[in-house]
């Protein structure tokens, strides 16, 4: 028998175990594309660190030293909200349906959540760090908005509302 013709070692995988190693694969590019597809497609965004801000000073100046709704432009809307202990203000938000606004999130005390109930809205609040994210309002209806994160005795007390009208 010359080197070339010397046998392979082949690996015995038992044809159950193969079956499931090529399931867990498709899966996996499965869970990839759908990935893809969702961050390109239907534009899912990440929660962005916007600026950096002091938040010791961040309730006296700039845009936090008063929260709340602005209207850039007809149908554009930015909101400033700033979370401290089991408070965000301001707690009520509205807009009209079909706009868009851009949410600026920001805490002035310890780390906060922020999840806008019935959107993909779900980002972390941390002092000394803008959140930013945007959103068209296409529904009208209430919105609550809640903190995720615990922050405190107080924390199950810490919520607000986006109001999209008609």
């Amino acid at each position: 028998m010359t080197p070339s013709q010397t046998p392979q070692p082949s690996l015995q995988i038992d044809r159950y175990e193969r079956g499931w190693m090529i399931a867990a694969i498709v899966l996996l590019a499965t869970f990839a594309l759908a990935v893809t597809v969702a961050g390109a497609a239907m534009g899912i965004q990440l929660p962005a660190p916007e600026l950096r801000v002091n938040p010791q000073t961040v309730a006296s100046e700039g845009p936090f030293a008063q929260p709340g709704v602005r209207e850039l432009a007809p149908g554009r809307y930015e909101a400033y909200i700033m979370s401290q202990t089991w408070l965000f203000i301001p707690r009520e938000i509205k807009i009209p349906k079909g706009s868009e606004i851009t949410l600026y999130v920001t805490s002035k005390d310890v780390q906060h959540g922020f999840k806008l109930e019935g959107t993909n809205i779900n980002m972390m609040v941390i002092p000394g760090q803008v959140s930013r994210l945007t959103f068209r309002a296409e529904k009208p209806g209430t919105y609550n908005f809640i903190c995720h994160e615990y922050c405190g005795l107080g924390h199950a007390a810490m919520f607000g509302t986006l109001i999209v009208t008609e």
